[in-house]
């Protein structure tokens, strides 16, 4: 699917929430009144359940057990699995479109998606969207439930925030923007207090970030910001990028997965105020062990100076891709 309506309802049917064991059918219609309201069950479940009934107990093991065909796989969510049991005991909480106000986590990874549709905001107590493994280039904030508190988009095409930054959901504590396309120093300006607030986690790994100065300018006004990953940018191969980043961002707890010490605090005292030990390059020195296919050069020394004998030239381009 390239959207993700598309996506959710291929999602909703993976889950079942209508197909037997769960929902509403034929196989516990005596449990509903006219209503469509669960009854208050009689003494005696079992026997008072007719032919051609199961019971929730037989439904929700038919759910549970791994070597049913109707489990789901074993790296389900928690959350797919409360609701599918729901749906058994109480299928009337999840019948038509109020599924989606039962669902808190949306989790489509690999699905192809492209475009976030405003088919989202039917999620109206959403507060954790993965969409990681994607296509997606762009985002608009206006397509995002304002409940979010999680949105990750590792793995995706995001080149340009102007479309997020709009109106992004206000509570957000973890924006992953992991292995996208984000270059600076064009993007910087998008990640301040202005738009992200109550943000506590940040990934902007392996994307094209190059101005390191710009960008702690504006996450120095992220007071709540406790969990930042910039490694895989450019910006990290400054020699004094880490140091600098420990000691202007006070705020901080772990910066690329490493836990920030008071020790290594106190070693990079005064490093933020001094900017200009920042260049804006890097040195990087390669070792070279072994070359193969290369024609011996101990052959070629047996030409004696000014002999007339045949010159070969050999030309080579290495290229270095990082």
């Amino acid at each position: 699917p390239s959207s993700i309506s598309a996506a959710i309802q291929e999602y909703l049917q993976h889950l079942g929430l209508q197909d037997f064991p769960c929902g509403l059918g034929s196989w516990n219609k005596s449990r509903l009144n006219a209503r469509g309201r669960i009854q208050a069950e009689p003494a005696g479940l079992e026997e008072a359940v007719p032919p051609g009934e199961e019971t929730p107990e037989v439904l929700l093991e038919l759910l549970r057990d791994q070597h049913s065909p109707w489990a789901l796989p074993p790296d389900c969510s928690p959350q797919e699995q409360l609701l599918r049991e729901v749906a058994v005991l109480a299928p009337e909480l999840l019948h038509g479109s109020r599924v989606f106000q039962a669902v808190k986590s949306l989790r489509i990874l690999d699905k192809g998606v492209e475009e976030v549709d405003e088919g989202l905001l039917q999620f109206q107590q959403l507060e954790e969207l993965v969409l990681s493994a994607n296509h997606i280039s762009r985002v608009t904030s206006a397509h995002l439930p304002r409940s979010l508190k999680v949105l990750e988009l590792c793995c995706n095409a995001v080149g340009d925030l102007q479309d997020l930054c709009a109106r992004p959901p206000p509570e957000l504590q973890h924006l992953g923007l992991g292995y996208n396309r984000l270059c600076g120093p064009s993007q910087e300006k998008h990640l301040s207090v202005d738009f992200w607030p109550n943000l506590v986690s940040l990934d902007l790994s392996f994307n094209s970030l190059t101005d390191l100065l710009e960008l702690v300018s504006q996450l120095s006004t992220l007071q709540n910001l406790r969990i930042l990953v910039l490694q895989g940018n450019p910006l990290a191969l400054i020699p004094t990028y880490r140091g600098f980043l420990v000691d202007s961002l006070p705020q901080l707890s772990i910066l690329d997965d490493i836990h920030i010490w008071p020790d290594e605090r106190q070693q990079f005292h005064g490093l933020g105020r001094q900017p200009e030990l920042i260049r804006s390059e890097a040195r990087v020195v390669v070792s070279i062990g072994e070359m193969k296919g290369l024609p011996d050069p101990e052959a070629f020394q047996q030409l004696e100076a000014g002999s007339e004998g045949p010159m070969i030239t050999y030309t080579y381009c290495v290229i270095y891709e990082f």
